[in-house]
């Protein structure tokens, strides 16, 4: 004869409370207010409702912010990948909050500045000085050619393929900000994103002043400092080559 189990319902209580506690989630977020006297940069942990909360890292901190705590504070605006200004160290990774999914795996997610920037506050970096990289490398069409029709420069199909992969770049900083040699030498070295941008005008057919560009990077520093460690390609979150398009410039430049 053979013994059936019967297994037992839970009750109402216990089946509600672990419903709700696989839909909570916690964040640790980084804090500091320089305007406060004595404040010092610690994490505060945040417990949300997953249910009651978008699928992005970005839409828990705006519900923190809206429900919770007012004073944290972070960059953030379109929303779709497309600004780069939720760029964050989110559970060890730089990406976009924006774009970066809430995991659902009962752990807890950390969230952090961008790594080797100076902090404004909470989640804020000051991008002063990558800023001034970008702008060095002088990201502009230079040519003394005029329109054939006096409106644009044209290009053929062949030659605007080779912007493919550098001219999506958002100039988010997560590349640079996990580059290594660009932690200790972000002073001299440009960094990934603003050499990719380098290489994106030395290989526009339009542009005429390919071997000025590279001259400007002739000096130990600025491209050399790079040493193919690839963090830069794998925290695109844009699935950009960021390594590919500095190995470029070096072919050329040899």
């Amino acid at each position: 004869m053979m013994l059936m189990r019967v297994v037992r319902p839970a009750s109402t209580a216990s089946m509600w409370q672990g419903a709700r506690a696989m839909s909570t989630k916690t964040f640790s977020i980084y804090r500091w207010n320089p305007e406060l006297p004595g404040d010092k940069p610690r994490q505060q942990n945040f417990e949300i409702n997953l249910t009651e909360c978008g699928p992005m890292v970005l839409d828990a901190l705006i519900k923190i912010k809206n429900e919770m705590d007012p004073t944290l504070t972070f960059r953030r605006s379109c929303r779709e990948g497309i600004c780069g200004s939720c760029a964050m160290n989110i559970d060890g990774s730089n990406n976009l909050a924006c774009l970066c999914p809430i995991t659902t795996d009962g752990t807890d997610m950390a969230i952090r500045p961008l790594p080797h920037m100076y902090v404004i506050k909470d989640l804020v970096t000051d991008f002063t000085n990558f800023y001034q990289q970008y702008k060095s490398i002088e990201p502009w069409l230079q040519t003394s050619k005029v329109p054939s029709d006096g409106k644009e420069h044209y290009q053929s199909v062949e030659d605007r393929k080779k912007l493919d992969g550098m001219y999506e770049c958002i100039l988010c900083a997560c590349c640079s900000t996990s580059c290594p040699s660009y932690w200790w030498n972000s002073d001299r070295y440009l960094g990934p994103a603003a050499l990719m941008q380098a290489r994106r005008w030395m290989a526009d057919s339009r542009d005429e002043n390919a071997k000025a560009r590279m001259d400007q990077l002739r000096d130990p520093f600025s491209l050399y400092r790079c040493h193919t460690i690839m963090n830069c390609t794998n925290a695109c979150p844009k699935g950009l080559n960021p390594a590919k398009a500095i190995a470029e410039i070096k072919r050329d430049m040899a």
